[in-house]
């Protein structure tokens, strides 16, 4: 383990500004005897320290090592190969260029009879940046030894050097360095770098008490907590946080902006940004996005429309920038407008991985598979190299069109041919295609021989194959897994239900829901959201009849049932799992929250519209086949976003292929 040395000096520090530096024609004593100090002129001394700030800008203009070696020799020359000022910059720009530290720029330093403080840590921080970070300790070490003080340039680099290597045990000693030297509690330099490294160590509560503790804060200070805990998760605290920050630049406003859409809190973010818009705060790149990810949680067209509006009008637009066109590409097919995706992807001068990712996920969610793979090879043409969410998306849309030879390939050449490693997510892709195509022992198989551990999306996608093939063995090995990795995914639980009640095995219906009566699982309130042609999003929650046109809307909603079972529609009692009679688990599945979203969305729109309708969990069977017949006898297109995909339900039949 890497210490800090406890048996430092205790002879006075010598002050850097006193140490001669030598001049071509002049002669000193040992470190040990005094410094003879020579007269200079001060016309002379004002031209040298002219000299040595020119050297110092042309230093700062170097791209090349060749460049910073003739500079290099030009201070050889001219006498300076002990002047610490230029030689801390010389350091300084070799380490830039990633020039390895204990090479060139360590022989620089050791040149140097008397190196002052920042000379020093040059050289730390060369080692702190590049590595072993032990070395920059070591010094740090030596530095001390031979009675030369650290600065809170030193510290500074120590701190981001033990937040890079997550080492918050060295952290605290350097730390506790700041405090036994002295003169640092109120250096905000080394306060705000000191927040750092507790955040990145995961030390929030440490960061959190620095900051309570220091007399001087800057907006850097507030941000850095205000982004660690939107990270954490605890808007509240960012919240908190913010609103006692005396003057709130973009930085913060973004922070707050893109912490509410992370944390899945959309209308929190876009109310933010319209205050940050009122009050003529600038917006950079990096808040469009984030806005523009709140409106794709959200997936209504209002807001979808009005960011890219916002985009264009701060020179943001999706045809010359393309960070903010993949996003837009994102959005609008989260949105339900696939089409106006792609015409955003058409229109984008340039196009990056990003871009064409987004695209071929875009069309993979939709079910557009063809799409999704001719779009893949149009990309491999160009000189763009597909990336890991490039796979997600091709394996995806091979599984929604039944290509299996053909995803099976994808995958056998991804790290082969393209240099991209399968990840947990990419098997989860293959044992979700394998279980469409009904090669469950297949699946299974895939599963057991992962060179990882399989995560809750790769025994999910076996489970949701077992449920459309009726496996009730097979099922449960994946839903034992999912028992471990998900114990309060009450989701699980009801679907290897259903499949034992699909297999009638009626014993093991009943041990399960014992099972979940013991474990007190509560089932998260369903929500689903349409948007009126008003533009007007409107929110229904499971069972509840509190919207001002609940009457029409109960009534809208009788009259499609009876249609519906007039075609031979019947209600599926088994996506009810509660032990109720049968009356009232049809009284609960007609009160989905999808089937209120719907009829009000029958009640709202003209005739032929489609109706795009966003939900906040997974579709259960009964309102799935219920979308399919509503489809069919109404004459129209209804598109429904659930956690796991899109359903664009036209004619009585599904996108998903009744696979989801």
């Amino acid at each position: 383990m890497v210490t800090l040395s406890r048996k430092f000096s205790t002879t006075a520090i010598p002050n850097p500004s006193k140490l001669l530096q030598r001049h071509p024609q002049t002669t000193t004593t040992t470190a040990a005897t005094t410094t003879t100090h020579i007269f200079i002129p001060f016309s002379q001394l004002q031209q040298r320290k002219l000299f040595e700030s020119h050297l110092i800008s042309v230093l700062h203009g170097c791209t090349h090592l060749t460049q910073i070696k003739q500079v290099h020799a030009h201070i050889l020359r001219k006498g300076l190969e002990q002047c610490c000022y230029v030689l801390t910059k010389l350091i300084r720009m070799l380490t830039k260029l990633d020039v390895p530290v204990h090479s060139y720029p360590r022989l620089v330093f050791h040149q140097v009879k008397y190196p002052n403080p920042f000379l020093w840590t040059a050289l730390i921080r060369g080692y702190a940046t590049q590595g072993p970070f032990s070395e920059s300790v070591v010094l740090y070490n030596r530095m001390r030894s031979e009675g030369t003080g650290p600065v809170s340039f030193t510290f500074s680099a120590l701190f981001k050097a033990c937040g890079a290597v997550l080492d918050v045990g060295l952290g605290r000693q350097v730390h506790a360095q700041t405090i036994l030297i002295g003169g640092f509690a109120s250096d905000l330099y080394v306060g705000n770098t000191m927040i750092d490294m507790y955040v990145k160590c995961g030390f929030l509560d440490c960061g959190r008490k620095v900051f309570e503790e220091m007399s001087e804060r800057d907006v850097v200070s507030w941000t850095e907590l205000i982004v660690a805990y939107a990270k954490s998760g605890d808007m509240d605290s960012a919240r908190e946080l913010f609103s006692g920050l005396p003057v709130k630049d973009m930085v913060a406003w973004t922070a707050m902006v893109t912490g509410y859409a992370q944390n899945g809190r959309p209308r929190e973010a876009l109310d933010c940004f319209r205050r940050m818009q009122d009050l003529g705060v600038k917006t950079d790149e990096v808040t469009i996005v984030g806005v523009i990810s709140a409106c794709a949680l959200l997936g209504v067209a209002k807001y979808a429309n009005w960011v890219r509006d916002v985009a264009e009008r701060y020179g943001f637009g999706p045809t010359e920038n393309v960070v903010v066109g993949s996003a837009l590409i994102d959005m609008y097919s989260k949105c339900g407008s696939v089409e106006e995706a792609y015409n955003i992807f058409e229109g984008m001068k340039e196009r990056n991985v990003f871009s064409y990712s987004s695209m071929i996920v875009g069309f993979a969610m939709h079910g557009r598979a063809h799409a999704a793979m001719q779009l893949f090879h149009e990309m491999l043409k160009t000189e763009i190299r597909p990336n890991k969410v490039t796979f997600i998306g091709v394996l995806t849309a091979c599984s929604h069109a039944g290509l299996v030879e053909q995803g099976r390939q994808l995958f056998a050449t991804m790290e082969k041919c393209f240099g991209v490693a399968p990840s947990a997510d990419h098997y989860a892709c293959m044992v979700d295609l394998l279980g469409r195509a009904g090669r469950l022992e297949d699946a299974l198989e895939l599963i057991e021989t992962m060179p990882m551990e399989p995560h809750g999306g790769v025994w999910g996608a076996l489970l949701g194959a077992c449920r459309i093939y009726g496996n009730p063995d097979i099922a449960q090995i994946a839903a034992n897994h999912l028992f471990e990795l998900e114990p309060n995914g009450i989701g699980n639980y009801i679907l290897l239900s259903n499949i034992y009640a699909s297999a009638r095995r009626w014993d093991d219906v009943s041990r399960l829901r014992i099972l979940m009566r013991e474990k007190g699982f509560k089932k998260n309130p369903g929500c689903s959201w349409v948007e009126s042609k008003e533009g007007i999003v409107h929110e229904f929650f499971a069972g509840d009849m509190n919207h001002p046109q609940s009457s029409e809307i109960k009534r809208a909603l009788s009259d499609l049932l009876d249609r519906l079972k007039a075609k031979g529609y019947q209600p599926n009692l088994g996506s009810v799992t509660y032990d109720l009679s049968d009356d009232e688990k049809k009284r609960i599945l007609m009160n989905h929250s999808e089937k209120l979203a719907l009829a009000y969305g029958l009640l709202s729109s003209d005739a032929g519209c489609t109706i795009k309708i966003m939900k906040n969990l997974r579709i259960c069977e009964d309102c799935h086949a219920f979308m399919c017949s509503a489809s069919q006898v109404m004459g129209r297109e209804i598109v429904v976003r659930d956690n796991m995909r899109f359903h664009h339900f036209s004619d009585g039949a599904c996108s998903c292929g009744n696979f989801w």
